[in-house]
C-alpha cells in the first residue's frame, strides 16, 4: 500500500479556457492520474479545479493545466495547495456556479 499522504489543489485556469475542451481535457487527466474531484467553468470564464490525490500525481495535473488541449491559451493557473478532505470517491464534471 501506498503511505504517501494526499493533498488537495484547488486551481483556477484563465485565458482561452472555455469552448475549447478544457473540461474535457482536465477531466481525462485526473483520470489517468487516478485523481479524485471536480472540475467545472467559471461565470467569469475561467475553468475551476479541485482535486484530491498523491502530491506527484497533483504536480503532473498542473502541468497539463498549465499546457491545456490544444485549442486553449493558458494565460495563468492561480494554485491552492492543502491537506486531502478524502471527500471524494470519483472526478467529476460539474455545473458553472
Amino acid at each position: 500500500m501506498n503511505d504517501t499522504p494526499l493533498k488537495r489543489l484547488h486551481a483556477t485556469v484563465s485565458g482561452r479556457v472555455q469552448g475549447v475542451g478544457f473540461r474535457n481535457f482536465v477531466q481525462e487527466e485526473a483520470l489517468k492520474l487516478d485523481l479524485t474531484g471536480w472540475v467545472r467553468n467559471t461565470r467569469e470564464g475561467d475553468v475551476e479545479v479541485v482535486v484530491e490525490g498523491p502530491e506527484p500525481a497533483l504536480s503532473r495535473l498542473m502541468v497539463a493545466l498549465r499546457r491545456g488541449p490544444r485549442l486553449a491559451s493558458v494565460i495563468q493557473v492561480l494554485e491552492d495547495w492543502s491537506a486531502a478532505s478524502g471527500e471524494f470517491s470519483h472526478f467529476r464534471m460539474r455545473m458553472t456556479e
